[in-house]
């Protein structure tokens, strides 16, 4: 008799309080179509996992667990899929919820609720190495407070699905308000290169056809101790501006191959014309190089999530190749003094800077 009372108490207990349905968002039909996107994954990147309500259910009775069904990121993904419109040649976007949660308390008869949720919307795409890539966009926070009849739960589903909803919309209402002039949103990217070619009477002389250098660009005194006739000092660099407009990234970028009037120089002796002509290639080869790296700097080499250090990238690239292309006309011409090795050198760079329509 003893063994089936104890039976009896045990069954009672476990009447007492069933375990809770879990939680299906009704369907709904969203008050906005997305033009700009489409949700392609959820994932579930709350710090602390498991159902996402604890209920108040029986009195006097412990909050009890309840979960969406299926799960957080498998059923708010569903609702998604049943309830917007989901246009995959748009931008593929990625949902993270971040925190989805309801806490109840009892006081009598009484039930007082406190939800939160958010969730951080990223930008997936790939880079040129073809690995994938996510890029922060915006994220939506918000909260609700009720209170409900104990062993009514009604409100708990709509006050879910109201903030899923709010939250959709604010990724379309930044979408609609930041494609055409977000970078991050850019579809598309354009180069327009111009050269800095001005002939001005200050210290820098811009490359420029018409403008062939002088001796009386070389302006500082000869260097100590060197036993070189002259000494020229020519170099490369660009200026970069971009902007955004209608969802194309505009880069604007100024280059110029120049030589510094008060950093060259040249011996009273040396100069005559053929020791002017030796300096001036060397100006030549830092306009050659300005053009290869024009060349280097063309949409189909870029990225849209990289291009500004892709463009670093093959500048310090081009500078190398610069030195090393002036140490190489030095040493074959062996600084000049080889006149066979330097009308090769002249014929060489005449072709080609002719090849970039720098030289007729």
């Amino acid at each position: 008799m003893n063994n089936v009372f104890f039976g009896l108490i045990l069954v009672g207990l476990l009447s007492f309080a069933p375990p809770a349905t879990p939680i299906r968002l009704s369907s709904q039909s969203l008050p906005f179509t997305p033009k700009e996107f489409y949700i392609a994954t959820v994932t579930d990147q709350r710090p602390e996992r498991g159902p996402v309500a604890r209920l108040a259910l029986v009195l006097n009775q412990p909050v009890q667990p309840v979960d969406l069904e299926d799960g957080v990121a498998t059923h708010i993904r569903q609702f998604i899929n049943q309830n917007m419109k989901q246009n995959r040649s748009l931008r593929p976007i990625a949902m993270r919820i971040r925190q989805c949660k309801i806490t109840e308390t009892a006081s009598g008869s009484r039930v007082t609720g406190h939800f939160t949720f958010s969730a951080a919307f990223e930008l997936l795409g790939k880079d040129d190495t073809g690995t994938e890539t996510s890029t922060r966009l915006t994220e939506y926070q918000g909260s609700a407070n009720y209170t409900r009849p104990l062993g009514q739960t009604a409100v708990v589903e709509p006050t879910i699905r109201q903030a899923l909803v709010a939250s959709l919309r604010n990724l379309n209402d930044y979408m609609n308000r930041e494609s055409g002039k977000n970078e991050r949103l850019a579809k598309d990217l354009k180069v327009t290169i111009i050269d800095d070619n001005r002939i001005t009477d200050d210290d820098t002389v811009h490359y420029n056809p018409a403008r062939k250098l002088t001796w009386a660009d070389f302006r500082a005194e000869p260097r100590r101790g060197s036993h070189y006739a002259a000494e020229v000092f020519t170099s490369f660099a660009y200026e970069g501006k971009s902007s955004v407009k209608d969802g194309i990234i505009n880069v604007n970028l100024t280059v110029k191959g120049y030589m510094l009037k008060n950093s060259s120089w040249g011996r009273p002796e040396a100069k005559n014309d053929y020791a002017l002509n030796h300096e001036q290639r060397h100006f030549d080869v830092a306009k050659i190089i300005v053009e290869r790296f024009k060349r280097k700097i063309q949409p189909d080499s870029l990225t849209l999530e990289d291009y500004n250090s892709i463009i670093q990238y093959k500048f310090i690239e081009s500078f190398r190749e610069m030195n090393h292309m002036q140490e190489q006309y030095d040493s074959e011409t062996n600084h000049g003094i080889n006149q066979a090795a330097q009308e090769r050198w002249n014929q060489k760079l005449d072709a080609e800077l002719r090849a970039f329509g720098v030289k007729k």
